[in-house]
């Protein structure tokens, strides 16, 4: 899982005027990218349970979801695909993780993702 976070995720940032034409090559490419992101966070965030929880947390949360898909979020227009990128991330994530927090609170590597939501 490591190996596949860090040497095959790749999503690429174009000039906002470059990606505003969905039907764009490098739109079309650029969101190939994230969806293929979304998919191994999602896969990553399966092994909850299995594997060591900060294992998982690391991979999925610290690398992909801050690294990569988060610049991806913060680069695409508020809207129904933007609210459609951050469903499909949030419904990856383990319940389990947020049963023993605070009202009002959340997991530290989520803050920035959480600040997009609240924006």
């Amino acid at each position: 899982m490591k190996k596949s976070v860090e040497e095959d995720v790749f999503i690429p940032l174009y000039p906002k005027s470059t990606v505003e034409d969905k039907s764009s090559l490098c739109s079309r490419f650029q969101e190939r990218r994230f969806w293929s992101a979304v998919k191994l966070l999602s896969n990553v965030l399966l092994w909850d349970g299995i594997v060591q929880e900060d294992t998982v947390r690391d991979l999925g949360l610290s690398k992909l979801l801050n690294r990569y898909l988060l610049l991806n979020l913060l680069n695409t227009p508020p809207g129904p695909a933007n609210i459609e990128k951050c469903n499909k991330v949030v419904v990856c994530l383990p319940e389990r993780w947020f049963q023993d927090l605070k009202s009002g609170s959340t997991l530290p590597e989520l803050q920035n993702f959480c600040q997009h939501l609240l924006r």
